[in-house]
């Protein structure tokens, strides 16, 4: 038997703006994603079912069967690869579910990465990427990882100098959102517009005040509107001394960026005693190309 293991990042947006709906139904965005150090472990291994696909996860909210973005992945690669041989699919979750952090997405590009490596398939991460266009908006992104600004329908990546190594904290709150709902009921005459272009200056000035003083996420019109929870969160993190706070993606996780560990911790306990969020994380960003093990 033969094993791999790699670790799927999450993301989180510190700006994310959409332009416009698209006849196809599809909205145009500009948004910048960054990966933040915190990741599910994804663990592939031949030897199981005679040319078939298993899944097991950690978190027994999530298919074990063909509807895993995990499991389509690795259909999809072994079906453009012709790759015949059975694996079996290990999720060791810590990533929340449902939370706007591309969860479910950056395992299924984890799991392109790893069938590439492991039957050593050679494939471009430009390559991995068209074929995770396949998947979901997020997941080409997760591919390859880091800080990039998304265009298109997320399709269109650029690498960019991402964030240092400052404190953060993430807060998942009890509730969960569906992208698609939050999307059919985005009104974009209504929404105050990001400014995507500043934040890309300021990260190649490395300024991370004005990073923070310009984040913005259009989403929150819908998502914090149905989810006072997301307000909340927020107030707690900017009392605590975050130089910016806001959800990542559709929601509902809320993210926060510190000056230094204390604010960061002072900030963490705060959240916990008010029993706001689900899940609550203190991490920072990750820049790097994801662990090859």
């Amino acid at each position: 038997m033969n094993l791999i293991v790699e670790k799927a990042y999450a993301k989180v947006n510190l700006g994310l703006d959409v332009l416009s709906r698209r006849e196809d139904g599809y909205h145009e965005v500009k948004m910048i994603m960054q990966q933040i150090d915190l990741f599910d472990e994804i663990e592939i291994s031949t030897g199981f079912i005679e040319g078939g696909i298993t899944i097991e996860s950690s978190d027994k909210s999530l298919p074990e069967n063909s509807d895993n973005l995990c499991y389509k992945a690795a259909e999809l690669i072994r079906e453009m690869c012709d790759v015949k041989i059975g694996l079996h699919i290990k999720i060791d979750k810590h990533i929340p579910v449902a939370a706007g952090m591309a969860g479910g997405s950056t395992d299924a590009a984890a799991v392109l990465r790893g069938i590439n490596r492991l039957f050593m398939l050679e494939l471009s991460d430009d390559e991995l990427r068209k074929m995770a266009e396949k998947l979901g908006a997020d997941v080409p992104f997760c591919v390859s990882g880091g800080c990039m600004l998304s265009e298109g329908i997320g399709e269109i990546l650029s690498p960019v100098k991402g964030l240092s190594e400052v404190p953060m904290l993430v807060a998942k709150p009890q509730i969960g959102v569906s992208t698609k709902w939050v999307y059919e009921n985005l009104d974009l005459s209504k929404v105050t517009h990001p400014d995507i272009d500043g934040q890309l200056e300021a990260l190649k000035k490395g300024d991370i005040n004005t990073v923070c003083k310009l984040m913005g996420n259009v989403l929150e019109s819908v998502t914090e509107e149905e989810y006072d929870v997301i307000r909340q969160i927020k107030g707690i993190m900017k009392e605590e001394g975050a130089l910016g706070a806001m959800m990542s993606g559709s929601g509902p996780t809320v993210f926060g960026i510190f000056e230094n560990l204390e604010q960061l911790k002072g900030a963490y306990n705060k959240m916990k005693e008010s029993a706001l969020a689900k899940d609550v994380i203190m991490t920072k960003p990750y820049n790097g190309r994801p662990d090859m093990e």
